[in-house]
């Protein structure tokens, strides 16, 4: 292929991850900028009772991802679980729409939608074992373009979302077109996902479900996950800071912070593809670790804007640094269980969970001691300390 579109593309397994894993980000763009909205205002949920909705079903997403992923490295396919957890999103945002109460609202963000939340390490392991025999840059190359097509749905779906029901009295619509997605995503699953591509990476070690979960949560495990969560909450950091920010100290307004942070996303995209062919050459932790201080250094800025155009200024800092923690983790993550795709892979829910805590705590304690702006400061040190961890881990292993 070209230069822009590497070699590893033309794999069927992985084409069809990469549209499959589209049609997945497509669900959560659809709705989540209008979550809170649905579940409070128009259903009428208390801000306690959502935020601990919300809490919930991201620690059942773990753990489901975890049983779902050892589930599929036992089967050694991954094929008959990205079914069923499509079936679960189908069901999780269909039953919103035909059924919108609270109640209903509530059963589905406990149960079938962290299920169907389960379908993202799922892919991603569909897709490590499509690249078994590939090299390592292959593998990074991959995962990045597999991980960039996330974000395109991001810089894409919302926007058609708000415009398709700009003139709508309810936003419940936003479930159904998510239903249809996910119906989409089975579609590209069952049609174009080639059946055996998961074979050759079946486990030869088969764990009970609560031996996978001791795994995860071993020391060795567990010390490099709270490296890559301290990098990742970040981001998770940023998602808070941001529309404060650009609506405080920086005097701007709302729809700022829309078009902030679609420039970003389009250029999380670009800069994906590019960290993958730097990583190719420098290696993939040394990569991580630029883009780990480039993020920091947007963040430390972030914390000095006063002007809105400061916070566009910063936009290409952003993308660049963003691009590089969104995907390299997802490598060094299945690599921390290299023989097992479907629980390596749940690694990656395990962080995302992990990285929101601690990003919720950071956001906490530098609220309290200091304003919004000292809050994105620490937030730089934050991931600075991540990739420190790393580093010592990394020079503790190679001893």
């Amino acid at each position: 292929m070209s230069r822009l579109f590497p070699d590893v593309f033309r794999n069927p397994a992985i084409r069809a991850c990469m549209i499959a894993i589209f049609t997945f980000g497509m669900a959560g763009a659809m709705t989540a900028p209008y979550r809170s909205i649905i579940g409070i205002r128009e259903l009428g949920l208390s801000d306690g009772l959502y935020s601990f909705l919300s809490f919930v079903s991201a620690a059942v997403n773990v753990v489901i991802s975890i049983l779902l992923g050892n589930l599929a490295d036992r089967l050694g396919e991954y094929r008959s679980t990205m079914i069923g957890a499509c079936v679960f999103g189908i069901v999780g945002y269909g039953m919103v729409y035909a059924f919108p109460t609270a109640a209903v609202f509530v059963i589905s963000g406990l149960l079938p939608l962290p299920i169907y939340g389960a379908l993202n390490s799922l892919l991603f392991a569909n897709a490590r074992a499509a690249m078994h025999g590939m090299s390592r840059s292959d593998m990074v190359t991959a995962n990045s373009g597999v991980r960039a097509m996330i974000s395109l749905s991001w810089v894409l779906i919302p926007g058609i979302t708000g415009l398709l029901l700009s003139g709508a009295s309810s936003m419940l619509p936003a479930y159904l077109f998510a239903a249809i997605s996910c119906l989409l995503c089975q579609g590209i699953i069952v049609f174009a996902l080639p059946r055996r591509a998961a074979t050759e990476m079946a486990a030869v070690h088969h764990l009970t479900y609560l031996g996978a979960l001791r795994q995860v949560v071993s020391p060795r495990i567990s010390a490099h996950i709270c490296g890559v969560a301290l990098i990742t909450s970040t981001l998770h950091l940023n998602d808070a800071l941001l529309p404060l920010i650009a609506t405080g100290a920086a005097h701007g307004r709302l729809s700022d912070v829309g078009i902030l942070v679609g420039i970003v996303a389009l250029l999380e995209v670009v800069f994906i593809i590019i960290w993958s062919r730097i990583a190719r050459k420098t290696g993939q932790m040394t990569a991580l670790a630029a883009g780990t201080i480039i993020y920091a250094v947007f963040l430390s800025l972030l914390g000095f804007a006063s002007e809105p155009w400061h916070l566009y200024a910063l936009t290409l800092l952003a993308g660049i640094g963003a691009a590089a923690i969104i995907s390299f983790p997802i490598t060094y993550l299945q690599d921390l269980i290299a023989d097992r795709p479907g629980l390596g892979s749940a690694l990656i829910s395990v962080n995302i969970f992990a990285s929101a805590g601690i990003g919720a705590l950071v956001f906490a304690a530098g609220t309290y001691v200091t304003g919004y702006s000292g809050t994105a400061i620490l937030s730089a040190v934050t991931g600075l300390s991540g990739i420190t961890l790393l580093g010592l881990l990394q020079k503790r292993s190679a001893h």
